[in-house]
């Protein structure tokens, strides 16, 4: 039987391909979710900024259901959205409710479990190589929302509770994104596990190196501002998504499937 490659729209990947690029983006638009939330949230009233990123969030989410396969635009567009949403998110359950960061974190933490097991009851598999309908869409950006929120409460809670601040709380996650990558290179283990694992650790390490570059010193920061950071990171992310979306190098291929025809 012959075998052939071939694009459908209506099953095309519609995520990215995992590459140094992914991982690179993905840890830039953490700590632009971060510092953008922060601007906004000291910039406007605290209400209206959240309504903002609430409309940011479904908006970008939007146009990229919108896609009938992955854009690196769109694509990393929600992501940026949901960085910035997922922020407030966590942050107004402390500030706005006075919930502890403890209890933030586990909060979210089950959220995420909740979100991983109905996922892969539903779906049999966890794998962003499986994302080609739009229900397993919707549950990979309700996972990454969740990794988003957790991440946040994750990073302050390290920062301002445990008394670490932003620096330490850098070199503690730098420490922790590295076990997921030694054990998927060194000790096979399941990738699937290995990428969430190193995803959800992403957000409280980008969150911290944006909180550490704009907090001011009197808060353990370098002072340059929320705003600032936000505008530096901004035009990195364009440049490299602008890249991907020209070279087209994280695109995922799709799976070869036999033609019934032969």
């Amino acid at each position: 039987m012959r075998h052939r490659q071939f694009t459908n729209d209506a099953t095309a990947l519609r995520v990215p391909e995992i590459t140094a690029y992914f991982w690179i983006v993905k840890g830039l638009s953490t700590a632009l979710g971060e510092s953008v939330s922060d601007y906004l949230v000291h910039t406007l009233h605290p209400v209206p900024a959240v309504l903002f990123g609430f409309a940011g969030f479904l908006a970008a989410l939007t146009l990229q259901f919108s896609k009938r396969r992955y854009l690196a635009t769109t694509y990393w567009f929600a992501v940026v959205m949901v960085g910035i949403f997922g922020t407030m998110a966590a942050d107004v359950l402390h500030v706005g409710l006075g919930v502890p960061y403890v209890t933030s974190a586990a909060l979210y933490a089950v959220v995420l479990a909740v979100v991983f097991v109905i996922w892969q009851r539903c779906e049999g598999t966890l794998s962003i190589h499986s994302i080609d309908t739009p229900r397993r869409e919707l549950f990979y950006w309700a996972a990454v929302v969740s990794t988003f929120a957790l991440g946040t409460a994750v990073g302050d809670l390290t920062a301002t509770t445990l008394h670490l601040g932003y620096s330490l709380s850098i070199v503690l996650f730098a420490g922790l994104i590295v076990i997921p990558a030694v054990g998927f290179w060194r000790f096979r283990w399941n990738p699937i596990f290995a990428f969430w694992f190193a995803y959800v650790v992403t957000r409280p390490l980008g969150a911290s190196f944006a909180d550490w570059m704009g907090k001011p010193s009197s808060s353990k920061g370098l002072g340059f501002g929320s705003g600032p950071v936000s505008g530096v990171l901004t035009i990195v992310i364009v440049c490299v998504v602008a890249y991907l979306a020209i070279t087209r190098k994280d695109v995922q291929a799709q799976p070869a499937v036999a033609d019934a025809s032969s």
